[in-house]
């Protein structure tokens, strides 16, 4: 397993990170600990989590993902070989904190909580999950701007109560997710001017279907030190090809939750179809050649893998080991020209 470098920080972790959004909703604590358990004998060092865990959130599942997490840890009785990542939910969950915000108050608040869950005292990478300003996530286009952010809490605000974390030895170090390059940016300026942690790493979605980081955030990674975590590596599944053709199988994320349509457009479709020709021409694994583009981008930390079944972990772990020919990537490259970024 390849490992790299967690922005400056010297913390190594693993270019495959397992991600956990599952554990609680389609998976039970069992099967949970089986993932676990596979991907550190695998050789994953990172595990990301969040506290807004499981997906879809709901208030009576909320924290579960943490728990699960946590009862693996005391089981392992070996918590410093794991880098553990979590993150503080941004605003509109109201059933987080009784509405959440990233306020000095309340990022106290959800770290004492997320460390109780995950049965640790601290956590090697805290990301705010999404911002607290009005701007484009979650797959939002046409920035709308407002002046009236009076009652957003200001960044600097948030980066001194992650100081505070990171001085009581809660944190490690910080990150970012669902981030802008001005965010990104922003944050680094205040850090130097303020004496504040510097984030190493932005969590943002990147694949096949939405390549979207290589403008303007793949630059900032290299020139500023702040690397990818890579989510939603396989579009929520559908660049494995078994949605194709309005193919629903069952219990597949897909089937069961029709509110996820990010990666379901019809030019989502037919850039699918292309790419998972390219695999069968090339006789790919589509899911694993789809992972292995997002391995090899030079501006990657890591790439959150994740997986309902242990047959599906095996097959995104595979993934690790397989480097596309140029042939392939060119290929890649030629339909990714035709139809640009159908799911940004």
């Amino acid at each position: 397993m390849q490992t790299r470098p967690l922005g400056d920080t010297g913390i190594e972790v693993s270019r495959l990170c397992l991600g956990t959004m599952t554990f609680g909703e389609q998976n039970g604590e069992a099967e949970a600990h089986e993932q676990l358990d596979r991907a550190v004998s695998f050789g994953i060092n990172f595990i990301d989590t969040a506290e807004m865990y499981p997906v879809p959130p709901h208030a009576e599942t909320q924290g579960r993902t943490e728990s699960y997490i946590g009862s693996w840890l005391k089981r392992r009785e070996s918590r410093d070989d794991v880098i553990l990542a979590t993150k503080a939910a941004g605003p509109g969950m109201e059933h987080i904190r009784g509405g959440s915000r990233l306020s000095r108050e309340q990022l106290h608040q959800a770290i004492d909580s997320s460390l109780q869950r995950l049965q640790t005292d601290y956590i090697d990478l805290y990301q705010l999950h999404w911002p607290e300003r009005s701007t484009n996530y979650f797959g939002r286009l046409g920035y709308e701007h407002s002046e009236n952010e009076e009652d957003t809490t200001p960044l600097e605000v948030s980066l001194a109560a992650l100081k505070e974390l990171v001085d009581a030895g809660k944190v490690r170090a910080i990150g970012l997710s669902n981030e802008t390059p001005w965010g990104v940016m922003k944050t680094l300026q205040l850090a130097e001017r303020l004496g504040l942690p510097r984030v190493a790493s932005v969590q943002n979605p990147y694949n096949l279907l939405n390549r979207t980081f290589e403008v303007g955030l793949a630059e900032i990674a290299h020139r500023e030190n702040v690397g990818l975590l890579a989510y939603s590596p396989l579009a929520f599944g559908m660049l494995s090809g078994k949605y194709l053709d309005g193919a629903r199988p069952a219990n597949a994320r897909l089937t069961l939750y029709e509110r996820f349509k990010r990666y379901t457009s019809p030019l989502a479709e037919q850039a699918t179809q292309a790419y998972v020709e390219i695999a069968r021409r090339y006789e790919l694994d589509p899911a694993q050649m789809a992972l292995a583009f997002v391995n090899s981008r030079s501006f990657l930390t890591s790439n959150i893998i994740g997986a309902t079944t242990m047959e599906q972990l095996e097959c995104n772990l595979a993934s690790e080991s397989l480097k596309l020919d140029q042939e392939v990537l060119d290929a890649i490259e030629e339909v990714h020209q035709r139809i640009p970024n159908p799911s940004p």
